[in-house]
């Protein structure tokens, strides 16, 4: 299954971008033998429109175009917060069920259009607070690493 990374903005060159580089290595790299490539980190330039409905709006578009016929899962305050270990086994039976890609969005500074959160097969959260996407980008290339190494059987998470 094919895992790609949809998100709104770029990231400077810095810790930040490391992080994200370092967590989507790893998921490759555990991921490879259990039947995922990828998370490919796909940049989607901020809209420049007056109006943040316009942005949204715009950024929905573009997310649209990357994520292409893909599943598209959304991460959303308003989101479903789940364990790491759910998240790993809903990944698991995505893939078991034949499923062959699966693109994971995130929005810009003013979030997603309703359009794109109803497209999406899920909605997950990282919690009620708001967290800039930069940050969220750290945590959804950690979060596929990790469900990578629990669904390997691997030692990093040490969960219950």
């Amino acid at each position: 299954m094919r895992l790609s990374l949809v998100a709104v903005g770029r990231m400077k060159d810095g810790p930040e971008r490391e992080l994200v580089a370092r967590y989507t290595r790893r998921a490759a790299d555990a991921g490879r033998a259990l039947g995922f490539s990828g998370p490919d980190v796909v940049e989607i330039p901020e809209s420049r429109a007056a109006r943040p409905e316009e942005r949204k709006a715009q950024e929905a578009a573009a997310i649209a175009r990357a994520a292409g016929g893909s599943p598209l899962v959304c991460f959303d305050e308003r989101g479903l917060s789940w364990p790491s270990e759910k998240i790993a086994g809903w990944l698991g039976e995505r893939r078991d069920s034949g499923g062959k890609t699966l693109a994971f969005a995130i929005g810009g500074a003013d979030g997603l259009s309703e359009d794109v959160r109803r497209r999406a097969v899920s909605v997950w959260c990282f919690g009620a607070a708001t967290f800039p996407h930069q940050i969220v980008r750290i945590l959804a290339a950690e979060q596929l690493y990790r469900a990578m190494t629990i669904l390997a059987g691997h030692p990093y998470h040490r969960g219950e």
